[in-house]
């Protein structure tokens, strides 16, 4: 499963980057030759979007790494770590895009050439084939950092979405309207900027260890519960680190079994853990004695 899931993973990511690289050359090529500002921050975007999966790669391929003497948990949180990283460049670029939209509807220019908005349909379809493709991989992976890879692309979407728009609306419009696509980029700066906060917020909760679902919780709880000899479940903590679980639970035996017997319970609840969820990596099982 672990060789299995990074391979996956990069491949997502691979792909991801050769996309990102022609779709960058093509649409800030075409925004100068057809004098359209919002192509031009489209294409920075996914430049900004190739650096974010340079970024991603490092981080599947570090987490990837076994546990060692300095990192006896492994090397999981460089996955939100990555994350935390990539939703920042996101934050960076929505606020480039911003500032430069604002700089050029202050400063009088021409409208695009009408020919820009073919390039845009392309890029939407593109990119928000890829968006669906990675975002797939990265949700039965479960991976954070390629999940933002993932939406990296459909913001990538997004702002070619709302610069057909302007671009649209500067054609139409005619003169006085030639702002329309710096118009329509600020306001994908918006957008943009809210995926990078939530992708962000979800790394810093990876990273300050928050609790998993509660239906993990629940089910971990109720597996414990059900070895042989144990008679309930006290307390059950759960880290997540990368795509891997690691639980501290206390379970409750019978306060009579001598110490033998039950460090053998213990050792069933932990091999069955791992064996009915794989993501578990390792539990530190605590016997409690059964209140009576």
């Amino acid at each position: 499963m672990p060789d299995q899931r990074l391979q996956r993973s990069l491949r997502a990511t691979f792909l991801g980057m050769v996309v990102n690289t022609v779709l960058a050359v093509g649409k800030m090529t075409a925004g100068f030759l057809g004098q359209s500002h919002a192509l031009v921050a489209d294409g920075v975007e996914s430049l900004a979007d190739l650096f974010s999966s340079l970024i991603v790669w490092r981080g599947l391929v570090i987490a990837d790494a076994p546990a060692d003497e300095d990192h006896p948990y492994g090397h999981g949180k460089a996955e939100p770590l990555a994350s935390a990283m990539v939703a920042t460049m996101l934050l960076l670029a929505a606020l480039w895009i911003a500032v430069n939209s604002v700089r050029e509807i202050l400063r009088p220019h021409g409208a695009p050439a009408s020919w820009t908005l073919g390039v845009l349909i392309v890029v939407v379809v593109v990119k928000e084939t890829l968006f669906r493709h990675v975002f797939r991989e990265a949700t039965s992976v479960d991976s954070s950092v390629v999940k933002g890879d993932a939406w990296h692309h459909r913001s990538d979407a997004i702002t070619s979405l709302f610069a057909g728009i302007g671009i649209a609306v500067a054609l139409m419009g005619g003169p006085g309207y030639e702002a329309a696509d710096d118009v329509a980029a600020l306001l994908a700066s918006g957008v943009i900027a809210w995926n990078g906060w939530r992708l962000l917020r979800e790394a810093f909760g990876e990273l300050m260890d928050t609790a998993p679902d509660l239906a993990v919780v629940a089910e971990i709880r109720r597996l414990a519960a059900s070895v042989p000899d144990v008679r309930g479940v006290e307390k059950c903590f759960i880290r997540k680190m990368g795509w891997q679980l690691h639980v501290d639970i206390h379970v409750e035996v019978d306060g009579q079994l001598t110490v033998e017997r039950a460090h053998a319970i213990a050792h069933q609840v932990k091999d069955h853990l791992r064996a009915q969820m794989p993501k578990v990596r390792d539990a530190l099982v605590h016997i409690e004695p059964a209140r009576r």
